[in-house]
């Protein structure tokens, strides 16, 4: 399968100072993955095999739950197309 990119926003249902531990969890399971990642602001961007990225997603959920939260809300937006897409690609000129 072609490399894509998907971005994960990972919203858990902890009380507010809770937010951002429950947040690094996922973020180290995204580094432990071994895929490529950009963490913003909002969201982390990862690339690599669509499957592989799909299963991190899958993975964040339960990230959260063992980290207390009740509930995860998430928002992941997926750039697929057959060849290929890229991270350095799309943002090479803001570099």
């Amino acid at each position: 399968m072609a490399v894509a990119n998907v971005s994960l926003q990972v919203l858990p249902i902890v009380p507010e100072e809770k937010v951002y531990p429950v947040v690094d969890r996922v973020i180290e399971l995204i580094e432990q993955s071994g895929v490529k990642y950009i963490v913003g602001p909002s969201e982390t961007t990862m690339e690599g095999e669509l499957d592989i990225l799909l299963d991190i997603v899958k993975e964040a959920q339960e990230v959260c739950i063992r980290e207390g939260a009740s509930r995860v809300v998430s928002f992941i937006k997926i750039d697929y197309k057959p060849e290929g897409v890229t991270m350095d690609e799309k943002i090479h000129k803001y570099r």
